[in-house]
């Protein structure tokens, strides 16, 4: 029991650190303007596009300013939305 205990500790702690790991390689695709669109964006990472779509949300609820632009097919961060 403590030990399927353990690798359930273990698994939730790589699934938050995966998570901040795409958090951080998602702004540094935007700021070079280069994510590609949302389902372009899911195919390189091997997830689903609402799994980026909710990825994107908590970036924006850390203070992060990023937004999708349709103009250049990629999300894009601060002052860059031209």
């Amino acid at each position: 029991m403590k030990v399927q205990f353990l690798k359930f500790k273990f698994y939730k702690v790589m699934a938050r650190i995966n998570r901040a790991n795409l958090k951080v390689r998602i702004l540094k695709l935007a700021d070079l303007k280069s994510t590609g669109s949302p389902d372009e964006l899911a195919f390189r990472f091997g997830i689903s596009k609402r799994s980026i779509k909710r990825i994107v949300s908590e970036i924006r609820e850390d203070g992060q300013m990023i937004r999708y632009c349709p103009l250049r097919r990629s999300y894009v961060t601060e002052n860059e939305y031209y």
